[in-house]
């Protein structure tokens, strides 16, 4: 992983961020187009925006891999309350992660998942918890790799 620089994303990172999250609103839908959002013709300007939203909110944050002077990743977490619907109580959540496809393997998805931990254990949370889509088999053996074990399972009926 030689000259990665894992930072907190500003707004200047805005485009890299739509390009990616809208990468992985394609993946997702690619995996499954009756449960996860049609990402339309040009969700980049929608996913960057969302995303720049949550730079300045105390609860939330985003880093970024940058190699050179390119984004190469970025990981999204934030601060869940208690939820009741969850049956858990107040916790860490990783949103998104993504990294480039010509960087991965090299380490980033796991210098990322580092950061947003750290910044999570910073926050005081308990635990850590995320989804990952249930083809998406690299992620979850990232994710198991890193400490984290399977307690849900999502299932989807359509109407």
């Amino acid at each position: 992983m030689a000259d990665i620089t894992i930072r907190r994303a500003t707004a200047v990172d805005a485009p890299a961020l739509g390009r990616m999250g809208a990468e992985l609103m394609r993946l997702h839908f690619a995996l499954d187009p009756q449960r996860f959002l049609d990402p339309g013709e040009q969700p980049e300007a929608g996913y960057a925006r969302f995303l720049r939203g949550r730079l300045t909110d105390a609860e939330e944050a985003v880093f970024v891999a940058e190699q050179g002077r390119q984004v190469i990743g970025y990981v999204y977490a934030g601060v869940e309350p208690l939820s009741w619907k969850e049956l858990r109580g107040r916790a860490g959540f990783v949103h998104d992660l993504v990294v480039l496809e010509d960087a991965r393997r090299g380490g980033v998805a796991t210098a990322l998942m580092t950061a947003a931990i750290e910044w999570l254990a910073t926050q005081k949370v308990p635990r850590v918890v995320l989804w990952a889509a249930h083809q998406n088999t690299a992620a979850q053996t990232l994710f198991e790799r890193l400490g984290f074990r399977r307690t849900m399972v999502e299932m989807t009926r359509e109407l």
